[in-house]
């Protein structure tokens, strides 16, 4: 019993020094519209643009991405959503993975949720306009411009 109560006041201690040398994130959330057009079988490439908007101010950027795997696509898509726990706008460029599945034939609808290096979560989602049936890994870069 006394074991016990010595490892619970020894996990105590550790989470308050924890909470104490630990500062708040000041990260916040912006608001994104992506362009992007992918065509391929097997192997898909894309680009397209974007703009970030954060605290009032407009931020472009391109983006680039391919995808192996079982890919059949011809589409465009134009994602909104937010990009979440940035600390500055520079935050957003990056290489983002993705592991996912979708279609459309002539129109549909697409969602994504991604991460890079930086924390920065883009939760995307969108019409999708063409031809796509894909089951692939997808590598994502976003450039500021």
């Amino acid at each position: 019993m006394r074991d016990l109560r010595s490892a619970i006041a020894s996990g105590l201690i550790a989470f308050a020094a924890w909470t104490l040398t630990t500062s708040p994130s000041p990260a916040d959330t912006g608001s994104v519209h992506v362009l992007f057009s992918k065509a391929g079988i097997i192997a898909a490439v894309g680009n397209g643009t974007g703009v970030l908007t954060f605290h009032g101010k407009k931020y472009p950027f391109d983006v680039s991405g391919a995808s192996f795997g079982a890919t059949l696509a011809l589409s465009i898509d134009e994602f909104v959503g937010q990009a979440q726990n940035l600390r500055d706008p520079g935050d957003l460029a990056g290489t983002y993975t993705a592991v996912g599945a979708g279609g459309a034939l002539v129109a549909g609808a697409g969602a994504v949720r991604l991460q890079n290096a930086n924390g920065v979560v883009l939760v995307l989602s969108g019409p999708r306009l063409g031809v796509e049936l894909s089951a692939s890994l997808a590598r994502i870069t976003i450039t500021m411009k």
